[in-house]
């Protein structure tokens, strides 16, 4: 199976950071992507996004962005559900994002901070160095393939 989701666009507000009963930081925030074509009318239509992030990039996204801030992000589509204070079954899809990457030149600081933003921005996961931002080659053979 795949799920992998590629989105470039604009933060539609401040990201919202708040953190787990057991200190893990996780921030929530919507992104404003224009679609690629025109509709009948000629215009641009854009989707609005919900997103979530986790640990030091929940932390880098609240600290060095904000409302209206380029950013681009992989990640994967989720689903989930729960019952809202009215008693009705509400369901929310969302990207969770598993890596971000700020596409505009560093803004000041929402915060102090003695950790770099680069620091934050590396998600354990994301160690290995990423092939498609260099432009190389990529040599796949069909062992990597998982179907």
């Amino acid at each position: 199976m795949i799920n992998n989701t590629v989105l470039v666009g604009r933060l539609t507000r401040d990201p919202e950071l708040k953190y787990t009963g057991s200190g893990l930081a996780v921030a929530s925030f919507n992104i404003a992507v224009e679609r690629p074509f025109s509709n009948a009318n000629g215009e641009k239509e854009t989707d609005f996004i919900n997103c979530v992030v986790w640990k030091k990039t929940a932390e880098a996204l609240s600290n060095f962005t904000s409302k209206g801030s380029l950013i681009g992000l992989t990640g994967r589509i989720q689903t989930r559900n729960y019952e809202g204070n009215d008693g009705k079954r509400v369901y929310v899809t969302e990207v969770v994002a598993e890596n971000v990457k700020f596409l505009e030149p560093k803004k000041t600081s929402k915060k102090e901070s003695s950790s770099s933003e680069s620091d934050y921005v590396q998600n354990s996961k994301n160690d290995v160095e990423d092939a498609f931002d260099k432009n190389e080659d990529i040599d796949i053979s069909d062992d990597d393939l998982p179907f």
